[in-house]
Formats: structure tokens, sequence, C-alpha cells
């Protein structure tokens, strides 16, 4: 849409507001807001934002990060084609935003930029990538005391739940539906609380986007029912905890699937093979951007269906990456892989674009991602994992770090400036929460995310 047409449709629906979203380094989703009042030429010129921003962790306590700091501005300018009317707060409308420095440059710690260049590493090869993230959440209430307590106490897929829960479910699918996402499926997860909500694939940047409409809107229906929704990786230790799930394929310009291959076992092509080993090689960096958080090293733990080893598999739902049994009416359109070693504490375009890097590595090198595994990795032994070349992920935030700083491939790909602001907002988060108790990180976690 134009500046003027976007204009057009605030006024239509009462728009008195129109949020500039972006996600940080911590995952946080901020922004700013025009009024209508010259809404056109701030799309046009986006609004200024100091560069400090993106050395900010999720505690709000801003890093020391060379560049980042007093000095310096960048502007927020929109993509006018992720407007969209937010149904659950009154008279506001959002667009997700690049950051440009003032010569109208993608910034170097811009996370949408990032994704953007990864794409067209794609786009040279005359591929795009499908992605969508396939996310948990968990509805609770605030007891006497502040605490967050879970919305219901029902069991994995119960309809008792589905029913306690329908007048928010109903409405956060027709605010997802406004918002021109494609609902596919809903239903109860295991924790007490939790829910899981998927949405259709998109080419990575709008999937990415999407996920950024997802959180918000999950979060926004829950307010309005009286309820607290949390993302978090693990808001209530003795719960299932919430993954985002990432499930992606390549595709080529003539509309072809190229992860699909019928005359390949379970239709799995040697590009997709390639690309999961790509994936696989770089999962202990990767799960940096994927599961960044402390508290994602709750959810990542062996026997937890939340994948701990550096393992593949058909419908093996202990692996890190699964290949998803294809729909019986269109097993071309739907052969695609699952990274389930992801959470919603990610910034979705700096996962997106880690993955792509990965995944482009092993295809150039002609990588091969070894035997599917068709049992959980956590029964068999040292030895036997050895063998199978079965590592453990990292078992906390700082350990992947550390494996992100020792990746060439991810962190040339992040470039100078994001990668080095990443890692001090990151480190930073994992030295604060290493001095709290675990009751000031579960709680912190839930409300940021």
């Amino acid at each position: 849409m134009t500046p003027e047409e976007i204009l057009k449709q605030c006024q239509e629906a009462d728009v008195r507001l129109v949020r500039f979203l972006y996600c940080d380094n911590g995952a946080t989703i901020r922004g700013k807001a025009s009024a209508l009042s010259g809404l056109p030429g701030r799309i046009a010129d986006g609004i200024g934002m100091t560069v400090a921003m993106m050395a900010m962790n999720a505690l709000d306590q801003l890093q020391p990060v060379a560049g980042l700091g007093a000095v310096g501005e960048i502007r927020l300018v929109p993509d006018p084609d992720s407007f969209a009317v937010l149904p659950y707060v009154p008279s506001s409308a959002a667009m997700s935003c690049d950051m440009l420095t003032g010569d109208r440059q993608p910034w170097g710690a811009c996370p949408r930029s990032f994704l953007k260049r990864m794409r067209e590493r794609l786009a040279a090869r005359g591929w795009r990538l499908r992605a969508s993230f396939e996310a948990e959440f968990s509805l609770a209430r605030q007891d006497a005391d502040g605490g967050y307590v879970p919305f219901d106490e029902t069991v994995c897929f119960s309809s008792i739940a589905m029913t306690q829960a329908a007048a928010f479910s109903t409405e956060l699918t027709a605010a997802l539906e406004a918002q021109g996402l494609v609902v596919e499926q809903y239903y109860p997860e295991l924790g007490h609380g939790q829910h899981e909500l998927s949405i259709r694939h998109d080419e990575a940047l709008r999937a990415a986007d999407n996920h950024i409409k997802l959180r918000e809107s999950i979060r926004g229906v829950a307010a309005r029912h009286g309820l607290f929704a949390s993302l978090a990786p693990k808001p209530f230790p003795a719960q299932a905890g919430n993954g985002a799930h990432v499930h992606f394929s390549l595709w080529d310009g003539e509309g072809r699937n190229l992860f699909y291959d019928r005359e390949a076992p379970a239709g799995l092509s040697q590009v997709g093979r390639q690309f999961m080993a790509g994936v696989l090689e770089h999962l202990p960096a990767l799960v940096a951007l994927a599961c960044p958080s402390v508290n994602s090293y709750r959810r990542l733990q062996p026997q937890a269906w939340s994948s701990a080893f550096t393992a593949w598999g058909y419908d093996n739902r202990e692996a890190a990456v699964r290949v998803a049994s294809p729909f019986w009416s269109d097993v071309e359109g739907s052969t695609n892989l699952e990274l389930k070693a992801a959470d919603s504490s990610c910034n979705p375009y700096i996962a997106l674009g880690g993955l792509i890097a990965a995944g482009l590595d092993g295809v150039e090198r002609g990588l091969d991602p070894g035997q599917p595994i068709d049992v959980d990795p956590a029964t068999l032994s040292d030895g036997e994992r050895a063998v199978l070349g079965l590592h453990r992920l990292p078992s906390s935030l700082d350990q992947a770090l550390d494996c992100l700083v020792a990746d060439a491939v991810l962190t040339e790909a992040l470039g100078e400036m994001l990668a080095r602001s990443y890692l001090a907002v990151r480190r930073s988060e994992a030295r604060a929460f290493a001095e709290r108790d675990e009751a000031f990180e579960l709680r912190q976690h839930f409300y940021k995310y």
C-alpha cells in the first residue's frame, strides 16, 4: 500500500496511533507510534531513534557497546506491506520496521536487514525459504501476591480446556485473520494453561513479521479477557516448556519444493538433506540465536520433547530436526523440516537469518546429515551417540554464546555490528540472571515474552 492508502485505511478504521515496531537483540518488541498527522511523511522518512536501543537488554540495562551509545541516530522505516489495524487494542495499527542510516542504507545492527541479506543469498540461487513459527504459550491469572498461576489444570488436547479457553481462542483466531494471517490449527498442549496455535507458512521475511504479529496478538487478546499470556520457554518449572518450532522448506522460482524428491527415501531430496546437515552442523551455535534466553535452557533438556541433541529423524519429536509427515493430499507442497530447538525468546529475524546461513553452508559444502534417529537420543549411551555423531546441545546460554563466537559462518553472516551488539546484550542477560534467584528469572521472562 502507498502511504496515502494507509492513511485512508486508518481514517476509515478510526485509528489514532500507528506503531512503528522492531524486535531488538533481547527479542523485546519495541517501537514508537505516529499520530495520523504527518503519517505519510513518517512512513517515507521513518522515525528517529537513538542507536543505543540495540544495546539494551531485556532488563532495560544499557550495555557498553562501542558505537551504540548516546551519540548517533537511525531511522525506523516501516514496511507498508506489514501494515495491519490491531483488533485487540482500540484505535491502533502497526507496521514492522527496518533500521536505516541517515543515508538510507540498512544499519549494521538491524535484525530485519540481516534476514533480508540472507534472503538475497537464497535469491541468488533462484531460491526462497518458506517458514512458519509454531508457537506454544501459557495462559495464566495473577494471584493475590502478584504471581502467575496457570489458567487451568486440564490435560493435553483436552476438549475441556478448549471449552474453558474458547472465548479467548476464538477471539485470537479472529484477530489474527483480521491482520491477514491464516490460522491452521489450535489445541491445548501438555502443560497446565498451555496452548499451541500454528499459522500458515510464508516467505522468510513475512514469516518473521507474522511471528511478531502472533506474539503481540496472543498477549493483547489475553489482556482483553483479564488473562496474562506468556510465550517464555519455561514459565512454570514443573510444567512443559513453550517452543516456537520453525517449519521450513526451500522453493524455486517455478514453484517447486526443493526439499521434495519423489524417488528419494521418504521423499526428502538431496538438497533437503544437505540443508538439514548444515543446520545440524551449526546447531550448537544456532541455538544461541533460536533459544537465546537464560530461560531457554530450562526447556532445552533431554526427554522433554524439546530436543537436546544434534539428531534428526522422521517424526521423532525428541530430535532437534524433524522430517514432518506430509499431507496425503499434497505431498510435495507439505514436505518440510521442523527445527524444534527454537522458542519465542528469539528475535525471529535473527533466528531465521541464522537458519538460512547454516542451511546454505550445508548445501555449499555438500554436507550429509548421517542416518536418521528413530529413538530418543537420551536413551542411547555416550558411546552409541558418539558413533552416530550426536552431540549434546549447549545446556546454558553462556555455552551457546561460546559456540556462536566460535562459529565463523554464523558470525560472518550476522555482520560485525549485529554480532557484537547481540553477543553483548545476551552475555549481559546471562550475567544479570546469574546474580538473581529462580523466582526473579521466571517472573522476568514470563512478563517479557
